[in-house]
């Protein structure tokens, strides 16, 4: 009992001074999938910032603050996070990404000053999320396709199959649509966010449906 109490009031002494803040994970190497990783999983924190509103990216995005306002917002409202992180924590010419684990996105900070392209970005990142959330629920880690064959226009499918390995080319090539789309991504987040389910907004494919009777979501 005498211990105890020592050690009780040894814990009072340290509550008082406070708990030193926790450091980073040390990275050997920048711009590698080890940095990358590290602050998708939160535990990098460093030059990491939240966004909250489009003004959180500078007065340069104004043009585009009401469309950025509403995707954010309904981001938010389906418990997506948005941050803006240093170029340091991306591999090579990375502008944005989506983690389906974590429910969140990042934007690579060194392209902040190019508005257009990062208004692009956040809405391509965007996107992802609202396949994440066609597949169900946020609560998991897949993601589904959205669309119809046909409505990704040939060109764009092309252009991702080019670029991306082709299991991933169908959700790329979508995202890279939803790019070019000023209210596109809104909408696939408004929904995700909203009462009813993603299904019920945008007709699934045969494949999500397919999966979603399979997990037992869709009825």
């Amino acid at each position: 009992l005498h211990i105890m109490k020592k050690l009780l009031a040894s814990l009072a002494i340290i509550a008082s001074l406070g708990t030193p803040a926790l450091a980073d994970p040390e990275i050997e190497k920048w711009k590698t999938h080890h940095a990358m990783g590290c602050m998708m999983l939160g535990e990098c924190k460093e030059g990491v910032e939240e966004i909250t509103k489009w003004e959180d990216l500078g007065p340069q995005y104004e043009s585009f603050g009401d469309e950025l306002s509403q995707l954010i917002a309904a981001a938010h409202k389906a418990g997506i996070k948005i941050f803006l992180a240093e170029d340091k924590y991306f591999v090579f010419m990375t502008r944005g990404l989506y983690s389906v684990a974590e429910n969140t996105f990042f934007l690579n900070k060194r392209y902040i000053d190019n508005p257009m392209m990062m208004t692009k970005v956040i809405r391509h990142e965007g996107w992802h999320a609202v396949q994440d959330c066609m597949a169900g629920t946020l609560d998991n880690t897949y993601t589904a396709v959205v669309f119809q064959d046909g409505v990704v226009p040939d060109w764009i499918v092309r252009g991702a199959e080019k670029t991306y390995p082709m299991s991933a080319a169908p959700y790329e090539a979508e995202a890279m649509y939803a790019a070019f789309d000023d209210k596109l991504t809104i909408q696939g987040l408004e929904a995700c966010a909203g009462d009813k389910p993603m299904w019920k907004v945008f007709t699934p494919t045969p494949l999500t449906k397919k999966w979603l009777v399979e997990q037992g979501f869709y009825k």
